[in-house]
C-alpha cells in the first residue's frame, strides 16, 4: 500500500505562526528542514566515484530545490511575490519570518503583552469552564507561538486561582484527594465541567418543579363560582382534529363526508330546506340573548320596592320632625336633614 503525501499548508497571510508550525513538521517529514536551517551546499565528489556516491550526491544537491518548492508550494501568488527572487530556501523562510513575525526586538514586545493578557484573564459570569479554558490555552498558544517556554502547571495555577466562589468547594476537594502542583490540565477542566454540569441539571429540576408549582396556583385561582375550569386547561384536554380527505360537499378536511353538514340528501328542521343542518341554517331565527331577560326581570323586581319605600318616607315626613332622609343617589347611608 503506497503513501501519498499530502499538499503542504497554505499561508495566505494571516496565522503565520499556526502555518510556520505546519510547514516545519511538513519539511521534516520530507527530510529537508535541515537544509532550510543551514543552507550549506553538499560536498563535491571525490576523483573516480562510485555509482552510489554519484546518486547520493545528486539526491543532497536537489534537496536544496525539493525543499524551496514546497516553500513556493504553501504560499498564495500574492505572497509568493515577496520570496520569488530567494536564490535558497533559508532566504525565503527567513524573510517570510521577519515580515510577518517581525524582529527579536518586535517578538519580545509582543511577548510582553501576550503576558500582560495572560495576568489579566479572569473568568467571566457567563461563561462556561470550557469557554474560559479556550480562551486562556489561545492565549498560551500564542505565547509558545513566539518561542517562549509556557509550562501547563501555570495554566493550572492561572485556572485555579481565577474562578469565580461557585467552584470553591469543588477546588477544596480536589486539594484533598489530589495534588494540585501534579494534576493534569484536562483532568482538572473535566472535574469542573463535571461539576457544572450537575449544577446545571439541579437548577433546571428547581425551575421546573417551580412553574409546575406556580401553573397549580394559577389553575385554582382562576377556577370561578361554578366551579368551572379556565378556558386555558379545557383547550388542553381537546382532542387532536385529524386530517380527512377533502369532503365533496364543502371541501374541507376536518371531517368525513357522511358527518358534513350540508349533504344534499338531509333537510333543516328550521326552514324546511335540502342541503343543510339547522345548526347553519341561515334563515332560522335569532335567540334572545338571555342575559337581557334577566335584567328586565330585575329591573321588574326592584322597581316596586323603590316607590313602596320612597312612599312611605313621605308619608311620615308630616308627624316627625328632625327625621333622617334616604338620599335617593345613595343607598348605603343616611343624611342628616341639615
Amino acid at each position: 500500500m503506497s503513501f501519498t503525501p499530502p499538499p503542504p499548508p497554505v499561508f495566505a497571510g494571516e496565522n503565520y505562526n499556526i502555518w510556520a508550525v505546519k510547514m516545519r513538521t511538513y519539511l521534516q517529514a520530507h527530510d529537508l528542514w535541515n537544509v532550510v536551517l543551514n543552507d550549506t551546499e553538499p560536498p563535491p565528489l571525490r576523483a573516480n566515484p562510485t555509482i552510489a556516491q554519484i546518486r547520493q550526491h545528486n539526491e543532497d544537491c536537489a534537496k536544496k530545490y525539493k525543499a524551496m518548492s514546497c516553500l513556493q508550494s504553501g504560499v498564495s501568488d500574492v505572497i509568493f511575490t515577496r520570496i520569488m527572487a530567494c536564490d535558497t530556501p533559508k532566504q525565503a523562510w527567513d524573510k517570510l519570518k521577519e515580515e510577518f513575525q517581525g524582529s527579536d526586538k518586535t517578538r519580545q514586545q509582543q511577548l510582553i503583552n501576550m503576558r500582560r493578557d495572560f495576568e489579566n484573564l479572569k473568568m467571566k459570569d457567563s461563561e462556561t469552564i470550557k469557554q474560559y479554558a479556550d480562551r486562556i490555552m489561545a492565549t498560551v498558544n500564542n505565547i509558545r507561538l513566539l518561542g517562549e517556554e509556557f509550562s501547563d502547571q501555570r495554566v493550572v495555577e492561572k485556572v485555579i486561582t481565577t474562578l469565580p466562589e461557585k467552584y470553591e468547594a469543588k477546588i477544596s476537594s480536589l486539594e484533598d484527594s489530589r495534588d494540585l502542583s501534579t494534576i493534569p490540565l484536562t483532568e482538572l477542566i473535566n472535574a469542573l465541567y463535571a461539576q457544572e454540569q450537575r449544577r446545571a441539571n439541579r437548577q433546571e429540576d428547581h425551575y421546573e418543579g417551580a412553574f409546575q408549582a406556580r401553573g397549580r396556583e394559577s389553575s385554582s385561582a382562576n377556577l370561578n363560582a361554578k366551579g368551572k375550569k379556565p378556558w386555558t386547561e379545557k383547550k388542553k384536554k381537546e382532542p387532536v382534529k385529524r386530517k380527512f380527505p377533502p369532503c365533496v360537499h364543502c371541501k374541507k378536511t376536518t371531517h368525513l363526508e357522511k358527518y358534513c353538514w350540508y349533504r344534499p340528501d338531509i333537510q333543516c328542521r328550521a326552514c324546511k330546506q335540502f342541503g343543510h343542518i339547522e345548526k347553519v341554517c341561515k334563515s332560522k331565527p335569532k335567540p334572545q340573548p338571555q342575559f337581557q331577560n334577566q335584567a328586565q326581570a330585575a329591573e321588574e323586581v326592584e322597581s316596586p320596592e323603590e316607590h313602596v319605600f320612597s312612599a312611605s318616607c313621605f308619608a311620615s315626613s308630616s308627624k316627625v320632625s328632625k327625621i333622617w332622609l334616604i338620599d335617593s343617589g345613595c343607598t348605603h347611608h343616611m343624611a342628616s336633614e341639615k
